[in-house]
């Protein structure tokens, strides 16, 4: 039996694309918990498109959000039933995360993966092979710090993505305060969203923390985001910019 929610405003494709329409009565509602799993690719004026990818998966895992809470939210927003094999899919994405975790050792990285086959399969994957050094055990191997970045990737491509719990090294200590006023005496206040960007990349100094990505429009804040990062780290920084311009900005 078919099951037609008018009021819902998500449309689950068999692509794993989602369309939203924007003047349903719980739009906001839905779009929020869309973001957490989906990625929008496309925002005309009624319809948006979003795309739930291996990747917008493994991202939603990294960040503590439950496979069955995905799915659930599709059935909870969706106009029409949700086809049962992205269901399937999502969760096979889903358990792919953690099965491999990159930690520190004294002088060099160690990639643990969760049973011998997933390490056999890895061990023989032409792109991730090479980035493989010693194998320390069955599940174990050596991985040196500078193909930290290519070794993800390669993964990434592979099908099994790495939880990196390796940390970063230490920074030089620098006392870092953000102003209460600018230099122009105008008040100076973080808002709450750019407060809770800059502790989703902490994570209260935690191994899993430090690295990410910040999305805002222009003008939205993404200065400041950085300025309560360099407040949380007390650490000296190199910041990069693309161009001279944007260096002054």
């Amino acid at each position: 039996m078919n099951v037609y929610r008018p009021d819902n405003p998500l449309i689950v494709q068999g692509d794993h694309t989602v369309l939203v329409e924007v003047d349903g009565p719980r739009y906001v509602e839905a779009r929020d918990h869309l973001a957490r799993f989906a990625e929008l690719i496309k925002s005309p004026e009624h319809i948006h498109t979003y795309r739930i990818s291996p990747l917008s998966i493994w991202n939603a895992a990294a960040a503590g959000v439950d496979p069955d809470e995905i799915v659930e939210t599709l059935h909870q927003f969706s106009k029409y039933e949700v086809p049962q094999h992205v269901a399937v899919e999502i969760r096979d994405y889903a358990s792919r995360f953690g099965r491999l975790c990159l930690t520190r050792a004294a002088d060099h990285l160690v990639l643990t993966a969760n049973d011998c086959p997933l390490a056999e399969e890895i061990s023989r994957h032409k792109h991730v092979a090479p980035l493989l050094d010693e194998r320390l055990s069955p599940v174990k191997f050596r991985v040196a710090p500078v193909s930290r970045g290519k070794l993800k990737q390669a993964l990434v491509k592979a099908g099994f993505p790495a939880e990196d719990l390796a940390g970063y090294c230490q920074g030089e200590s620098l006392e870092i305060a953000l102003r209460e006023l600018t230099v122009g005496v105008v008040r100076f206040l973080l808002r709450e969203f750019l407060h809770d960007a800059a502790a989703v990349f902490h994570v209260a100094g935690a191994r899993s923390g430090g690295s990410g990505v910040i999305v805002l429009p222009c003008g939205a804040g993404k200065t400041m985001v950085g300025l309560a990062c360099l407040a949380r780290l007390q650490t000296s920084t190199l910041i990069l910019t693309t161009n001279v311009t944007a260096t002054h900005q």
